[in-house]
């Protein structure tokens, strides 16, 4: 039978969120281990890992998508897509930084590949151009995409 406590906390973690983390971060500092709401504590801990990976994603994506608009329409190059792709380059390097796990997924063509496709159709849609204009794969090595001074040229 759970516990009183036990209870109020679940049906917390429905009701307010912040006041679930607060509740739960003061139990793990005084060791009530029986009090903990360990099912959803479960979850919340497998999802700050699933965050990281999409904050990867997304920067990953923000970033190939610039280098495909900066390389298929240099008409267009401005220094608003150079201050994007360094920003997600900068932030790249600190998810890194805080999480050198992550790296993995950067090693793995797969992931990478569905991060391309991703920046390829976004980069259609900003672009206007008809996808027999982007590479089917990703053109860029890894160490091309984190390259602070790395930017493609039109005729490469």
């Amino acid at each position: 039978m759970k516990s009183i406590e036990l209870q109020m906390l679940q049906t917390l973690y429905e009701e307010d969120f912040c006041a679930w983390v607060e509740q739960t971060a003061e139990l793990l500092q005084l060791h009530h281990w029986d009090t903990l709401d360990l099912e959803h504590l479960i979850e919340e801990v497998v999802d700050l890992g699933k965050s990281q990976q999409r904050a990867l994603q997304s920067a990953l994506r923000l970033v190939l998508s610039h280098l495909l608009k900066w390389k298929y329409q240099p008409e267009h190059r401005s220094q608003s897509w150079q201050v994007t792709i360094t920003r997600e380059r900068l932030n790249i390097d600190e998810l890194l930084q805080e999480s050198p796990s992550l790296r993995r997924f950067l090693n793995d063509a797969k992931w990478i590949n569905t991060s391309y496709q991703r920046a390829r159709r976004e980069a259609m849609v900003e672009t206007s151009l008809s996808e027999d204009n982007f590479a089917i794969a990703c053109l860029f090595s890894v160490d091309e995409i984190l390259d602070l001074d790395f930017y493609p040229n039109a005729d490469e």
